[in-house]
Order: structure tokens, then sequence, then C-alpha cells
């Protein structure tokens, strides 16, 4: 079990606006980093994927079908980890295990349909049953996003932002009035922000995506904060505080970044707007803006002020992927504010995080999510956080 955090931060101090304070910055990487790394990449399959590899014993032998077989989820995550490290597809000491983890991506969407929210054909993944269907579909947004530009060759260019093109329009087209996609799952809130990242991150790497997708996702992020209480809805988080809290957080911390590059395009519309319409409209998207922000610095103090809690820490009461996703959450929020809450909390979950690694590199989770795969890219996520990329402003696109 993962100890508690509990002590690391001063209930008693606020968290400020991302202005007052400098950005979390790079930490070299530990030797924890480079021996879980290493792990995965012995562990890639021939053909570029990942699977969700050994279970814990107590989620018995149902899904032994699935432990060897690569998976887009369980990928999306290992590729993710590998660039943390600093590589890219083109360069770098992992660029060639990222490199064929994202063509094993693409080939999997360019497989599927354009009219649903699946990427993948293959189904039951421990991950899917956990956190929703689609996860599969969110975390390939987020990562093609991540690479969109950092091939060398004009045709890998042209494949991938056609595949991610793909992925958006899926996104966008099977988004809810309400601005979620599914509630399937154990803990779909967590599906949720990976949705949030998805849309945000393809934004800010000038990808094609509808502003009004990704303003619903904000809104729905804000919706679940209770500002009077200080307190997250439950909804989608098994009643785990820790899911909704680190879900919905990182939700509102993603549209923030992007919403930062967009302000200064919205002030010159406002300015030069020609009629009252226009007016209009730029101030509305700015005081949305605004309000976001106001109440993502509230829910950021509000979650500060609960890794004080032992209970909270734990999630569910044991490792899970689960845990290891909302740590990630939680630790690029309080990385794009930077200050004395970051790094007394990066310190204490480094510290925990080290001392539970196995032997051989990896992590294990002791419910729910407890493939090594997913366990260990997770870890190494929360690990490298502070190397999480940040918002692409001058390459905004809106459509």
């Amino acid at each position: 079990m993962l100890v508690s955090l509990c002590g690391i931060l001063e209930a008693k101090k606020s968290v400020g606006s991302a202005a007052e304070t400098q950005a979390a910055s790079q930490q070299p990487s530990s030797d924890s980093v480079r021996r879980g790394l290493a792990w995965l990449v012995r562990t890639q399959h021939e053909n570029g994927g990942w699977s969700q590899g050994e279970e814990s014993l107590t989620m018995g032998q149902g899904m032994g079908n699935l432990r060897d077989k690569p998976n887009v989820a369980d990928t999306c995550m290992a590729t993710l980890a590998l660039m943390r490290a600093g590589s890219t597809p083109s360069s770098g000491e992992y660029a060639r295990p990222i490199r064929r983890g994202i063509d094993f991506i693409m080939t999997e969407v360019e497989s599927s349909d354009r009219e649903s929210l699946y990427v993948t054909g293959v189904r039951g993944t421990r991950v899917q049953s956990k956190l929703g269907p689609y996860i599969d579909t969110f975390l390939t947004g987020l990562v093609l996003a991540e690479v969109k530009g950092k091939i060398n060759d004009e045709a890998g260019n042209r494949r991938l932002i056609a595949t991610l093109d793909k992925v958006m329009d899926k996104i966008e087209r099977n988004q809810r009035q309400d601005g979620t996609w599914s509630g399937d799952g154990w803990a779909p809130v967590l599906s949720q922000a990976m949705a949030a990242k998805a849309v945000n991150r393809a934004a800010q790497a000038g990808a094609r995506v509808s502003e009004a997708t990704r303003t619903k996702t904000e809104a729905y992020a804000r919706k679940q904060f209770d500002k009077k209480s200080g307190s997250f809805e439950g909804g989608g988080s098994a009643g785990v505080d820790l899911y909704a809290s680190a879900g919905n957080l990182g939700a509102m911390q993603d549209s923030d970044d992007t919403n930062r590059g967009k302000e200064r395009d919205l002030q010159k519309r406002l300015q030069n707007a020609r009629n009252e319409p226009e007016r209009k409209d730029a101030r509305d998207a700015l005081a949305r803006i605004e309000e976001n922000r106001k109440d993502l610095a509230q829910a950021k103090s509000a979650v500060v002020q609960k890794l004080t809690n032992e209970r909270f820490v734990q999630g569910f009461g044991s490792n899970g992927g689960e845990e290891f996703l909302s740590y990630m959450n939680i630790g690029e929020s309080l990385a794009a504010q930077g200050g004395e809450e970051w790094q007394q909390w990066y310190r204490s979950i480094s510290e925990n995080l080290n001392r539970i690694q196995n032997q051989d590199g990896t992590w294990t989770g002791h419910h729910c999510i407890t493939g090594r795969t997913f366990c260990t890219s997770a870890a190494l996520l929360v690990l490298t956080v502070d190397r999480a990329s940040g918002p692409l402003a001058a390459r905004l696109q809106r459509r």
C-alpha cells in the first residue's frame, strides 16, 4: 500500500494564480525512472504494442487471454512514459520504441470505422473495464497530439495528422450535450479527464479541434466542483474522492493551459471588433476563461488541503492504476503552479513511489487496474510529471 502523504503540506497554505509563481523546473531522471523505462523497452511486442502484462493474483485469471495481447491503451501509456524521458519518435535514447509504438497505435486507428468512438477492435481489457470502453480513444488523442510535428519524415507526419484528425472527429462526433462521452466503467471520471487532456493537448498542438467540444468539456469539469464546500461531485468516481478530485482538477487545468494561449487573440479580436456581436463574442469568451481560472484556483487550493488527509491520498485504500493516474493529474496541476506546495508534494510522492518499486523496475497494482504495463507507465508519468507537455499557444488553431 502506498503510505500516506499526510503532513507533506500545511493545510493553511493557499494556492495562488499561475502568474504568481513559476512553473516547476525539470528534474534529472532518477535510477527508479531509468529502471522502469528499461523494463518497458524489454517488454514491447514485435508489432510495436504493449499488452497489459502480469496482473495481481487478487484479480483472478479471467483475463489470461489478454495478458500478452497488445492493446492501444497500454501502448499509449508506455509510449507517453518513454516520451517523458526526453525522447521523440525521431531522436533520443527511446526513439525507436516510441516510433514503433506510434506505428502500432496508428495502424489500429486506421483499421477502425469513422463514426463510432472506438479506435480498436480489442475489447474487454482490464483498463477498459475500469476506466471505460473508450479510454483507448482518449489516450490515443493525447499521444498523437504530443507527437505531432516530431516525426522527421514527411510521409510519417502526414499519416500522423490524418490519424489524429480521425480520432478528434470521433471524439467530437460522439460527445454528449453535457460534455461527457460515457458513464461506463468502474471509475469513468478518470476517462473523462483523459478526454479533456486529449482535446486540450490537440488544440495546443494546432490540431483540428472544435472549440465547442473543448468548452463543453471545460464546463462539465467546472460543474463538478462545489465552491462552497470545496468538494467535487462523486459521479463516475466509484465513491473515491481522490479520483473525482484529481480527474476534474486535471480537466480544469488542461483547459486553462489552452485558454492562456487563446487569450491574446481574443483580446485583439475585442479591440478590433467591427460591431457589437463581435465584441460580445470576445467578451463572453474572455469572461468564461476568467471564470474557469477562478474555479481552478479554488479547486486547486481545496485539493492541496486534502493532501494532508491520509484517507484521501490512499484513494481506494491500496495501489491501483487509478491511484497512479490520479497522482499524475494532481501533479500536472501543481507543476503548472510551481512553488512550495508542488516541491513538497513531488518530493514525497517520489519517495513513496521509489519505495514500492519492484526489483525488476516495475510497479504493480493491488486492486482494479493491476497490470504491470499500465501501473509502471503511470508511475513513471508521476515521477516525470514536471516534464509534461505544456500549451503551445503560438500553434493554436480555431475551427
